[in-house]
This record gives C-alpha cells, structure tokens and sequence, in this order.
C-alpha cells in the first residue's frame, strides 16, 4: 500500500512547494497553501468516511459524524503533519529573513499544511491512489477517537467562554414509550439556538446539539478545525 508520505515524495515540485508556502510570502494568496487545504479538507473526509462507513455498519449517522469529525481534527491533521515532516518542509520554504518557527508551532498552521499536501497529491495522483494513502496515515487517529471519544459539551462550552458566552440545554421534545425513550435537546446561548440533537437518552441529544453548535460556529466564523481544539490561537 502507497503511504501519503511516499506520495509526497512524487508531488511535482511546483505543486509541493506551495502546499508549504505561507500566504505572507507570496504576492497572490493563490500561490499559497490555502486553496489546496480546501481541496484536501475535502478529500481527508470524504476517505475517512470511505474508510469507516462500512467497518462500523452498526453507527448511526451521529456516532459515524462524531468518529470522523474527531479524526480529522486540527489536532489530529497537526500529528499528522508532525510525523510527515511538514514543520521542517514549511522552515525551508521560507524566504530568506522570514523565521517560519512560530508558523510551526501551530496546530492550526500544521493542520493546513497537511489538508494542503492532501490536496496537492489529489491533483497529482487522483481519489483512488491517494485515499488509501490517507486512510493509512489517519488509521491512528481514528483509532484513538474510538477509544477516546471527545465531549462535545465541553469543547463547545470551552469555546463559547472565549467570547464570555454559557450556554444552556434545554429538552425540546420527549417522544416514546418508557422502555424506547427519544430526546430532543437544544443548545442556547442567550436565547438564541445554535444546535439541535436527537439521543436516546438527554444526554445522548445535548451531545448532538452541542456537535451541530460546533458545526454551525465552525461555518459561520471560518474558523478550520474547531470541532476538538478550539482554544488554540494561530501563531502566525
């Protein structure tokens, strides 16, 4: 099987230097990583949920949403990154007199440079050859997702206090016989609802309404990986 890393090594070089290249060091944005992080932001989830989809028949839609939202995370793109070498491919990219450390020392940097290579090789190589590829570099990831599950409620919560924001639960809906209960939660800040979830159980449904809360700040604001580290700053 290819690894991402060995596809790296093929990237034309055109290609490959600007999946490292910053946008500060480039006269045209477009010269730099961020378009080909959206391509790869794209291809990273749609083979991790390729991958998952059929080796977890009995996951709902919530519990698979979760899974790949947790292992495609900034923080997880970032580990990535790390074992690839990308930190060092990005401190050899710089222009002379840039010091590119602090751009390295960031998750959030790390993680585009990754979703970039992923979206360079795509280009290069197409979704068959470089699926497989991601999927073998994610394996870990996804495996320390279902072993260690993110709380959504207080990823959310973590966020929100960034801004002096709470926010609050409130059960919509209770439908069903005793023994096969249904929950609707809402999750409110300051009246207003950011998130729906549906659970078995109350806290099944927050936790839901808590991801979509995620999923929508993520949208609204353009913050990239949000969903499990959002208190970490961009030090670039």
């Amino acid at each position: 099987m290819e690894t991402l890393a060995g596809l790296l090594e093929e990237i034309p070089d055109d290609l490959a230097r600007q999946a490292v290249t910053h946008a500060s060091w480039v006269e045209r944005r477009s010269e730099s990583w961020e378009r080909l992080a959206f391509l790869g932001d794209v291809v990273l989830g749609l083979a991790v949920s390729s991958d998952i989809y059929p080796r977890f028949p009995r996951f709902g839609a919530g519990r698979l949403t979760k899974l790949r939202a947790q292992a495609v995370s900034r923080g997880a793109c970032a580990a990535v990154a790390r074992e690839l070498g990308l930190a060092d491919r990005v401190l050899a990219a710089a222009p002379p007199g840039r010091d590119a450390t602090g751009l390295v020392r960031s998750d959030r940097i790390l993680a585009s440079v990754c979703e970039a290579v992923i979206g360079a090789a795509h280009l290069s190589f197409g979704f068959e050859r470089v699926a497989p590829a991601v999927v073998e570099a994610f394996s870990g990831q996804v495996e320390e997702a279902l072993s260690h599950p993110v709380d959504f409620k207080s990823v959310l919560q973590e966020h929100l206090a960034r801004r002096g924001e709470v926010v609050i639960y409130r059960i919509e809906s209770e439908e069903g016989p005793a023994h096969e209960r249904s929950f609707a939660a809402v999750a409110e800040v300051a009246g207003a609802a950011l998130g729906r979830g549906e659970g078995k159980t109350k806290k099944a449904a927050e936790q839901e309404a808590a991801l979509e809360a995620l999923s929508g700040e993520q949208s609204v604001r353009g913050e990239d990986r949000l969903l499990v580290d959002p208190a970490h700053e961009d030090a670039g």
